[in-house]
């Protein structure tokens, strides 16, 4: 069996514990600079490259969509179009048909039809006559004079 060698040396163990921490704290100053660096000499033209990239993704995604948007509306309306002529044409057609079908249900009552009661219905009262005083004469109206007038002249004609 091996025998480790750091237990038997435990000065070496901590040596090693801080050098590596002490590396990695050095390690990310080192990026920080790199970057502090790139930032200030490269970056500007790469984000300039960037920002001017995605204007023209953007520019395309919203012609893409105002495409989309404008068919979507437009079959809309051409769909609400010939619904609106569907139904205006079958309310057409079913109010000729319940007109027909009351036209043949008319002709088929007689002209007076037999009163008759229903159960649990309140028997309405009959009105009392109503009696009118003596007819007073009226003149007769002008459109009757004229007619009579024409009627007299075209029977004088005949005689004639």
């Amino acid at each position: 069996m091996l025998k480790s060698n750091l237990s038997l040396q435990p000065n070496r163990l901590g040596e090693a514990a801080i050098n590596a921490s002490r590396q990695m704290w050095l390690a990310s100053l080192g990026a920080a600079v790199v970057t502090r660096d790139w930032v200030q000499t490269e970056a500007g033209g790469v984000f300039k490259n960037l920002v001017k990239e995605g204007t023209v993704v953007e520019s395309r995604a919203i012609r893409f969509v105002g495409d989309r948007i404008e068919n979507s509306v437009s079959f809309a309306n051409a769909v609400w179009k010939e619904t609106r002529k569907t139904v205006n044409s079958t309310v057409k057609q079913a109010a000729d048909a319940a007109a027909s079908i009351a036209q043949q249900v008319q002709q088929a009552l007689p002209r007076s039809l037999p009163a008759f009661e229903l159960p649990g219905m309140e028997k309405t009262r009959k009105a009392k006559a109503v009696r009118h005083p003596a007819k007073v004469e009226r003149k007769p109206a002008r459109a009757n004079t004229a007619k009579r007038a024409k009627r007299a002249r075209k029977a004088a004609t005949k005689r004639g």
